[in-house]
């Protein structure tokens, strides 16, 4: 992921007889990151280098020296990345940043050290800084970066992420803002969240779920998937030469992965949010599409609809499942 294996102490570093994994070696690079505030083409990779250093004392430090994180915190270090994200450096400094970052928080052991880098809220502000999506690398990292997040969510951590006096969580509404994203493992990956979200039992986020976003995000994923079910029947229908075997078995695949992802949401049994998803099954899928198509072939009215071996070939999936 980061090319030549030395790179992860940096060239610079590397050189030096200092210890690199000691506090003293962390007040090197803190000094480091205080003489070059500003990112320039001239100290962009002292600048990551010395991030991937920070990094990897503060992954040494959860095992062996907690002092690490007192002069991390006492720092504010946070601070100097988000200066970094924030300043129009190009795609190349946000890249490494969102690596590392993802890095030191899937390698973070302890929960004394995973609150010293959740608190001050930091983390909640890269969440919503305005990332260039439209960078496919961009996209892949940031998302990895909140799947890892969301794996650390428990009822000791939720209210890092969820502020109940603001009804702001950051992690679960930025995820779900690209739940029909083109790109199949985005969309997988925020599945994962919305999972580990909908697994803690912290009643007061789950009511902030089920009152501020599970009706649009439940509505807009029974909607995509009601246009997959079209796209998959028009394939069946125009496909007389069976020439599109390979995209209608995606299609079909894709529309599998959808059904195990609605029953694992049932399976977490969360009463009210169940409620929510099962009516806008039942009255905006099943029933308008699948079993509308089964009693009525007739293609005229303004309702859509799909063929009758499609329609009985999902219901059977659904059932299956």
């Amino acid at each position: 992921m980061f090319g030549r294996s030395r790179s992860w102490v940096g060239g610079g570093h590397g050189k030096s007889s200092r210890n690199i994994h000691s506090l003293d070696h962390l007040k090197y690079l803190y000094h480091v990151l205080t003489k070059n505030t500003t990112v320039t083409e001239q100290n962009r990779n002292l600048l990551v280098e010395t991030i991937r250093s920070i990094t990897e004392i503060l992954i040494w430090g959860d095992q062996n020296d907690s002092s690490v994180f007192d002069f991390f915190l006492e720092k504010n270090m946070f601070v100097f990345f988000l200066n970094i994200l924030r300043q129009k450096s190009g795609r190349y400094v946000c890249v490494q940043l969102l690596q590392t970052l993802n890095i030191l928080f899937e390698n973070i052991s302890h929960e004394t050290s995973l609150y010293y880098l959740l608190s001050n809220n930091y983390v909640n502000s890269i969440i919503v800084h305005k990332f260039d999506f439209s960078d496919e690398e961009i996209m892949a990292y940031y998302i990895s970066f909140l799947k890892t997040l969301s794996l650390k969510l428990n009822n000791h951590t939720v209210h890092f992420f969820y502020n109940e006096h603001t009804n702001d969580f950051a992690l679960y509404t930025e995820a779900i803002k690209f739940f029909n994203h083109p790109e199949s493992m985005v969309r997988i990956a925020v599945r994962t969240i919305t999972l580990n979200v909908y697994k803690v039992d912290n009643q007061a986020m789950l009511h902030y779920i089920r009152d501020k976003t599970a009706v649009p995000y439940f509505s807009n994923l029974v909607w995509f998937i009601g246009s997959h079910v079209i796209e998959l029947d028009n394939c069946v229908q125009t496909d007389e030469e069976h020439r599109n075997r390979g995209k209608l078995s995606d299609l079909v695949a894709e529309h599998l992965d959808h059904l195990h992802y609605l029953n694992d949401i049932l399976i977490i049994n969360c009463e009210f949010l169940n409620d929510v998803l099962t009516d806008h099954l039942l009255n905006r899928l099943f029933l308008p599409l699948y079993v509308y198509s089964l009693e009525n072939q007739d293609k005229g009215g303004e309702r859509p609809k799909i063929s009758l071996p499609v329609s009985l070939y999902l219901l059977s999936q659904y059932l299956e499942i």
